[in-house]
């Protein structure tokens, strides 16, 4: 690269994943575009499995007051970093994928006996749940924690931009116009939340953040 790209992240970065970037020469802004606050939720039951597709939903099931009874039951999730936290939190994961969609698959194909609880937030996507539904699985959707857009101004000379999903995206337009930008997406639902924005969007090859950091130091050093 002959120049500084300057780049925005709609999530507040680590120091080492921000490093990634200023090692690469990148000039790096960084901003939480959406905010996350727990949810209090009484349980009336608690089926045969839990299903989680976030960290955020781990944690705020963490604070319940049933949580030693919720540790009982084996969870199916989204996520390595998902995965590893209920994991370091005691609890059991039978099944776990990189998607939503693919989750529903290993659950409508092998479990679609069995019941579960569905742990989200109020801006969940409808992918898992509408393929529960379909295949007449028994499940409880019980909203434990809420996604409040926290919109920020970004500079106007951006060369990049990552997103981390669907409510980022949401976020940033609200006071934003995507022009010329480069959009790193950490996955494919945030992918389709830029389609009708720009033809300029990039999946980063897993869906994690560093993984999204990587995609895009990759792209701008080929040209």
């Amino acid at each position: 690269m002959e120049f500084q790209i300057r780049i925005l992240s709609t999530k507040k970065l680590t120091d080492n994943q921000k490093q990634l970037l200023l090692s690469a020469n990148f000039s790096v802004e960084d901003a939480d575009f959406i905010k996350v606050a727990n949810k209090q939720f009484t349980l009336s039951t608690i089926n045969e499995y839990l299903i989680f597709t976030s960290q955020n939903a781990v944690e705020s099931v963490l604070e319940n007051e049933r949580i030693a009874e919720i540790k009982t039951r084996k969870c199916f999730c989204v996520g390595e970093k998902t995965k590893a936290l209920l994991e370091q939190s005691g609890f059991e994961v039978i099944a776990s994928s990189d998607y939503a969609s693919e989750l529903a698959s290993i659950i409508c194909n092998q479990y679609f006996k069995n019941s579960f609880t569905f742990f989200c937030g109020n801006l969940r996507r409808d992918i898992l749940p509408d393929s529960l539904t379909l295949a007449q699985v028994v499940f409880e959707e019980i909203e434990v924690y809420e996604t409040v857009l926290t919109p920020h101004k970004a500079a106007d000379d951006l060369n990049a931009i990552l997103f981390f999903s669907p409510s980022g995206v949401q976020s940033f337009l609200k006071t934003n116009t995507i022009r010329d930008e480069v959009c790193f997406s950490i996955g494919g639902t945030t992918a389709k939340a830029l389609k009708d924005i720009t033809g300029k969007v990039v999946i980063a090859n897993m869906p994690n953040i560093e993984s999204t950091i990587i995609k895009s130091i990759e792209f701008f050093n080929k040209i």
